[in-house]
């Protein structure tokens, strides 16, 4: 082995010089080079990167049955399948009352899957796995071009091991597909840089675009560096290039914008209502509950502290290295970081269009704007956001290293003697910490670490001993084992997060350190404390409805762990109303088939208080639920006016309210029922309410369910 890497002078010569196509080479000769590779890659190129793609569809998709959905995502999907109006809303029910807290381009691509294939499981799943899987191949192209093909395999397995990606992929939040239209906006960016014209540079705005329309402000992390980098290193004029840009920004706010102006300038009459937002408008969402919000800790576009709940603990640099964060992400970092400037001073001296400084100035700028957002967000966070800062992490480990190693072996002694050794030692180290923290939690991890401490000395002491007694072949299985020890952690986590349930709503891979658990609707904001988890996934369609095709909708059974704050003692099958208008009720089985029996052609089964009791009672009946106060019970969703106009037109004959009111219009809202409904006994749909209730007027209030016809109407 002389090298990990051809030299640029050296790949490029092998390209000019590639062979010729067979005279035969029509599609056989296509499709054997996309098994086999281009002719001029190493034998081993192609077939590393399939047991690559292969690795990462196998953790992504292990045990499919078994994988934990986010309920409320899962609920809009549902009802996006049976309305078109609630698809293109993102609405949490069919009936179309409010809206999930963040746009709807994961759910539209979920939602096709389901309407093509049927609702269940594997169909939700099938995008996530695919978007996962992209993602990792979109990398190892993108690296593989600048880098060379040992570059490209080790940033490509290093995202598939990143344990916080495995999780969320295994998973209906809309990550997956964030990071994928992310990655195809930056593979755009590369293009429109080296070849200078303006269309892939407008693709890669139309990618951030959707984006956007994926997690809002999120997406826009990236869009500095997007900048800095078509600036500096594209080969044209300045002029051009700032026209460029111009146009591409066009493209952006359009690509971004349209689904937001057109929700904003319908009537909020004839549409649903805005979850997240205070005052029902898909504008106010952006720039506070899923904008500044997230950043400065605020509730509202106005920047006020407060809505702060952190499941990734405390804000700080620190954040990404603490005792909840450090499993998910933390392992490469040292070594990225190491990589990003040892591999910007060994570009310094190229031209300024050089394609390789390029390529670090994006990766290395994508992961030093995720990793200071979100160390930095004041607002809700939790572990799974930090996914979108694996493919920056990925890149720089292949990208960084093998310029490092290249560096090393050719370099001054003086110069380059310490650097790469000093990378591996350090991120070994950092990864013997990272499974100290959860030692005794598992064999696994016990292995893991007796790996890494082994082989990273092996390669430490390998790689110096190699270069300076010219020993080349033994540099070369010391950077082997380097990329053993700096994945043997990551590849434990995996492993875990692959073949255990997590929390469908906030997932996180490895053992549990205690905190982190439970989540909102994910995206640059979730939910603040008081939300139940995900659920797992059933063998049966929700009741009522047909099932369609082979896969399995989620039950309304919820996984055992919860966020901090939701409520706890619930008995099995049931679902709590959550605070506000429903709080401390429970929503059993038996009170579901009484609603669907009693329902008398409604359009809403029943109203509650939030949306993760409105998506559980949606999966287990199959009918439309109105959540009054969305995701945390605080959005003014529903008003008085509202309630009495549903009740009279006989849209909605059922809703729980809580036993101590609520405040505001909640107040008012329980207060009028109590007034005018009629409570309904928990003896009329539950056998077991004698024995569980102490009185007859507990017996008849306990479940907090009234019924409303339109002569209680005034």
């Amino acid at each position: 082995m002389t090298t990990l890497a051809p030299p640029p002078g050296q790949e490029s010569a092998r390209r000019s010089h590639r062979a010729a196509p067979p005279a035969d080479g029509g599609l056989n000769s296509r499709a054997r080079r996309l098994f086999t590779g281009p002719e001029d890659d190493p034998r081993w190129a192609r077939p590393a990167l399939w047991a690559i793609l292969l690795l990462a569809t196998t953790l992504y998709a292990w045990n499919l049955t078994s994988i934990t959905g986010n309920t409320f995502y899962d609920a809009a999907v549902y009802s996006g399948t049976k309305s078109w109006k609630a698809f293109f809303f993102g609405a949490l029910d069919s009936g179309s009352f409010i809206t999930v807290d963040k746009p709807p381009f994961a759910l539209w691509v979920m939602g096709l899957s389901a309407r093509v294939f049927g609702y269940g499981t594997w169909q939700l799943m099938l995008p996530m796995v695919a978007a996962g899987t992209g993602s990792v191949a979109i990398l190892y192209r993108q690296i593989k071009r600048d880098f060379g093909t040992v570059a490209g395999t080790i940033s490509a397995l290093v995202l598939t091991l990143t344990p916080i990606t495995v999780a969320i992929t295994r998973d209906t939040n809309p990550d997956p597909i964030l990071v994928l239209l992310m990655m195809l906006g930056a593979a755009a960016l590369m293009k429109a840089v080296r070849n200078g014209k303006l269309m892939p540079l407008v693709w890669s705005a139309v990618a951030i675009g959707f984006a956007f329309n994926t997690k809002m402000m999120q997406a826009y992390v990236v869009l500095p560096v997007f900048f800095l980098v078509y600036l500096w290193a594209t080969n044209v004029s300045l002029g051009k290039r700032v026209r460029n840009l111009a146009v591409a920004t066009v493209a952006l706010v359009v690509s971004s914008a349209w689904w937001m102006v057109i929700v904003d300038l319908i009537p909020a009459s004839s549409r649903p209502y805005i979850g997240g937002s205070t005052d029902n408008t898909v504008w106010d969402l952006v720039i506070g509950y899923n904008g500044f919000g997230r950043i400065f800790g605020a509730s509202s576009s106005v920047g006020s502290q407060g809505n702060g709940a952190s499941f990734g603990g405390s804000s700080g640099l620190y954040r990404m290295f603490n005792e909840i964060m450090g499993g998910q992400i933390s392992w490469l970092i040292p070594f990225a970081a190491i990589a990003l400037v040892g591999g910007l001073v060994l570009r310094g001296r190229a031209p300024r269009t050089d394609a390789r400084r390029a390529a670090l100035m994006l990766w290395g700028g994508w992961f030093v704007l995720h990793f200071l957002t979100f160390s930095l967000a004041e607002g809700t966070f939790h572990p799974y956001y930090v996914t979108a800062m694996a493919p920056g992490i990925a890149a720089l480990a292949g990208a960084g290293g093998v310029l490092l190693y290249r560096a090393f072996r050719e370099g001054s002694a003086a110069k380059w003697a310490w650097v790469l050794p000093a990378a591996i030692a350090a991120s070994s180290v950092w990864a013997v910490v990272l499974l100290q923290r959860v030692s005794g939690s598992g064999t696994v991890y016990t292995v893991a670490e007796i790996v890494v401490g082994v082989a990273g000395i092996a390669s430490v002491l390998g790689l110096l001993v190699g270069r300076f007694t010219k020993r080349h072949r033994l540099m070369g299985f010391a950077a082997l084992a380097a990329v053993v020890a700096l994945l043997a952690g990551p590849a434990a986590y995996s492993v875990s997060a692959a073949t255990s349930s997590t929390n469908g709503t906030n997932p996180t891979a490895g053992p549990s350190t205690g905190g982190g658990m439970g989540g909102g609707g994910g995206g640059m904001g979730g939910a603040p404390s008081g939300t139940k988890s995900g659920t797992k996934p059933s063998g049966s369609a929700p009741s009522g409805t047909r099932p369609s095709g082979s896969g399995s909708a989620p039950s309304s059974s919820s996984s055992s762990a919860t966020e901090p704050g939701a409520e706890s003692g619930t008995k099995s099958g049931t679902q709590s109303a959550g605070g506000g208008m429903g709080g401390g009720s429970q929503v059993s089985s038996e009170m579901i088939a009484y609603l669907k029996k009693h329902q008398d052609g409604a359009t809403w089964l029943l109203a509650v208080s939030t949306d993760q009791t409105a998506s559980s009672i949606i999966l287990e009946s199959g009918q439309p639920v109105i959540s009054m106060g969305g995701w945390s019970g605080s959005d003014n969703a529903m008003t008085l006016a509202k309630l009495k106009s549903l009740v009279k037109s006989g849209k909605l004959h059922y809703i729980i309210v809580s036993s101590d009111g609520g405040q505001g219009t909640n107040s008012a809202i329980t207060a009028w029922v109590k007034a005018h409904g009629t409570a309904v006994k928990s003896s009329a749909y539950s056998s077991s309410s004698s024995t569980t209730s102490t009185s007859s007027s507990s017996s008849s209030t306990s479940s907090g369910l009234y019924r409303l016809d339109a002569s209680d109407v005034s």
